[in-house]
């Protein structure tokens, strides 16, 4: 959108001034690039990406290599009960093994047999394996894929937020262009009955009309200066329901002036502007749909919440041995000789909650499928009826084109009477009030076609890469 039409967006002008001015039109195109980029729902959609990613590198914190220092020292008359150091470094890895390098050096009087060790402390390397829980899978292992996953779902989710905004928007200037193609019309026609009231009042004045028939023209020429302000105030509030969607950069809300005007070429760039071409000539491709991609990426985030559970149907049984040494600068100091090893073994006798997790988890996956076959189906139906609908508009679009181009036509020839004394003003109001009412429902009927064009859009969940 080039800066003039910003600048006349944020400063207003006195209305006076603004008549003057040249009109402004707002493309539908750059209107909806607007709000993609500028809106503060669609930033907030934006920050959705920025929570996954965050998540994701929590969960991956979980593999960070760790240090741990145990230091104790009791002293007490002048007697040194004990002074202990243990150091311990250790680096998780992805099947539940984790790997360990240990210092320890301890010295007192009072000091446990079990804790003697060498002067220049004791080394050791070694590493821990569980053999059953936690060997394939652990809450590690699931915390990483689950993030991942929710990377993922987060993107889908965004586009579902990006498409509901621009959805709204839609609507809103489609009503905006509405209720101005209503004031162009009824100003259209005040200026007709105007001309119309000073012929007729002229003739009058000369004897050629009854002086009655100015009384009719007056009448003609209020009732659309009424209708004319009724169609200003729908214009004006249909104008600030659009400037709920237009921000700039920092959060600065704009407001529309009167001067800027809505584009009457919607038709021929809406499908392109919503991407939704594809749609009305072939079977939509719903595989990439962002609502089904959430709920298969939430399927596969509670099929690892399963695995993790059935996981922990198994004994934990964890295995640990650790060379020691003295000297860990000979490379031959570290034998099988010298070692610190041990087992750990847990497992309930009833496994009433492991089991019972199981049996939850399943059940959810099942809802979870449930729902996304259900909510496949829905969108379906309800884009195969927004074709089908759109198809009648077409029909019903061209109807009423022909109907006001014969409406007009009588109106032209009534005139045309009139003007040769063979017709009164009577019928020309009548046939014109038809004309007008035709035109406002060609109107109504091309804001429904969009109006149901932008709710495919809105089933389509597309979110335009192209503005």
């Amino acid at each position: 959108m080039n800066r003039f039409l910003l600048y006349s967006f944020l400063f207003l002008t006195t209305v006076s001034h603004a008549q003057e001015k040249d009109s402004i039109t707002l493309n539908f195109r750059e209107y909806l690039g607007f709000v993609k980029k500028h809106h503060p729902v669609a930033k907030q959609a934006e920050l959705n990406i920025s929570v996954g990613e965050a998540n994701l590198l929590k969960s991956r914190g979980g593999f960070d290599p760790k240090i741990e220092v145990d230091y104790d020292r009791k002293k007490f008359e002048g007697s040194e009960y004990y002074d202990l150091l243990n150091a311990t470094f250790k680096v998780p890895t992805w099947y539940g093994i984790e790997l360990k390098a240990n210092f320890e050096q301890n010295e007192g009087i009072f000091l446990n047999p079990e804790r003697t060790v060498p002067e220049e402390g004791l080394y050791s390397a070694g590493v821990s394996v569980p053999i059953a829980q936690g060997l394939l899978i652990n809450d590690r292992m699931a915390a990483l894929k689950k993030a991942k996953l929710f990377r993922e779902q987060t993107k889908a989710d965004r586009d579902l937020l990006v498409n509901e905004i621009l959805y709204n928007a839609s609507l809103a200037y489609f009503n905006w262009l509405e209720a101005y193609n209503e004031k162009e019309i009824y100003q259209n026609f005040l200026t007709n009955a105007r001309v119309r009231f000073d012929g007729v009042k002229r003739s009058a004045l000369v004897g050629d009309k009854a002086i009655i028939d100015t009384v009719e023209a007056k009448i003609t020429v209020e009732n659309r200066l009424l209708s004319l302000e009724q169609a200003n105030v729908k214009l004006m509030k249909s104008a600030l329901e659009l400037s709920n969607y237009l921000w700039i950069g920092n959060n600065i809300p704009v407001e529309l002036q009167s001067n800027v005007i809505p584009d009457n070429d919607v038709d021929a760039v809406i499908d392109q502007t919503l991407q939704i071409q594809q749609a009305l000539f072939t079977e939509a491709d719903l595989v990439n749909h962002p609502k089904l991609r959430s709920l298969n990426y939430k399927i596969e985030g509670l099929q690892i919440d399963r695995r993790l559970k059935a996981n922990k149907l198994l004994p934990k049984i964890n295995l640990e041995y650790n060379f020691l040494t003295a000297s860990p600068e000979m490379a031959n100091s570290l034998n099988t000789a010298d070692y610190k090893g041990g087992v750990t073994f847990r497992f309930p006798l009833f496994l009433r909650k492991e089991r019972g997790e199981v049996k939850l988890a399943k059940y959810k996956i099942q809802d979870s499928q449930f729902e996304l076959a259900s909510i496949q189906v829905q969108i379906e139906n309800k884009i195969n009826a927004i074709n089908n609908e759109l198809e009648s508009f077409k029909t019903q679009n061209n109807l009423i084109a022909s109907i006001v181009t014969d409406y007009t036509t009588l109106l032209r020839a009534e005139e045309r009477k009139f003007s040769f004394g063979e017709s009164s003003l009577f019928l020309i109001n009548s046939r014109e009030s038809k004309l007008i009412d035709a035109e406002l429902k060609r109107i109504q009927l091309q804001n429904k076609y969009f109006g149901t064009k932008a709710r495919l859009f809105k089933n389509l969940a597309v979110n335009p890469e192209n503005l």
